[in-house]
């Protein structure tokens, strides 16, 4: 696991109309990261950002942007995504049961290899693929639209993810990260459940005190 929590507000919860604000706000809070979640419509039952907005975010912050590729075809868009400023990029295993292929396809444009399961995939399938993740990130809620609930089994699928990445041999070289229904109130169960970065949106960005909210959701 980190050495501390790490988080990262998802772009979804942002105003988009003061977007800029809204980033600096988060990155004077301590924010480790932007989750930046792309959606086709196709793969997931909402549309969502794209390419040009990276880049225009790109442009404007010097936090790491941590894209989440909710598409039937990610692969045809790795070099899009990440010439606009991805700094890591995830794709689903439900898109690529065999994800070794694409996963090598992100690492060989210097970019941290992010691996997604939506919560109706069993962790034993991810058995036997992780040698080339950097980034396994559990989905705690069915992805699509913001502000769902989490899922409460999701504190089982953490914890048994965690065993599995070390009886994998790879304890320390992959994050786990958990996005979906993350708030200030279950923040340390999650941790405690395994996690070692925390995908929040709105638990962030429509703080009264963002910066209180980002020590509490490390558990600080």
């Amino acid at each position: 696991m980190a050495t501390k929590a790490l988080v990262a507000p998802s772009l979804l919860a942002a105003d988009f109309l003061h977007l800029a604000d809204d980033i600096d706000k988060v990155t004077a809070a301590g924010a480790d990261m932007l989750h930046f979640d792309v959606m086709d419509a196709h793969f997931v039952p909402n549309l969502s950002l794209g390419t040009a907005m990276l880049a225009a975010v790109r442009k404007y912050s010097s936090l790491y942007l941590d894209v989440h590729l909710m598409m039937d075809n990610p692969d045809k868009y790795l070099d899009a995504f990440s010439e606009a400023g991805a700094d890591g990029i995830s794709v689903h295993l439900e898109v690529f049961p065999e994800p070794d292929a694409v996963l090598r396809a992100i690492g060989d444009r210097g970019k941290t290899r992010g691996l997604v399961l939506n919560p109706d995939m069993p962790i034993a399938s991810l058995r036997g693929k992780l040698a080339n993740v950097d980034r396994l990130l559990l989905m705690s809620v069915f992805p699509g639209f913001g502000g769902q609930k989490f899922i409460e089994e999701s504190y089982d699928r953490i914890r048994e993810a965690r065993q599995l990445i070390m009886d994998e041999g790879r304890e320390g070289a992959i994050e786990l990260q958990v996005d979906g229904g993350v708030t200030l109130e279950n923040a340390a169960s999650i941790l405690a459940a395994g996690a070692d970065c925390l995908v929040a949106g709105t638990a962030v960005f429509r703080a009264d005190d963002p910066s209180a909210a980002v020590k509490r959701l490390r558990g600080e």
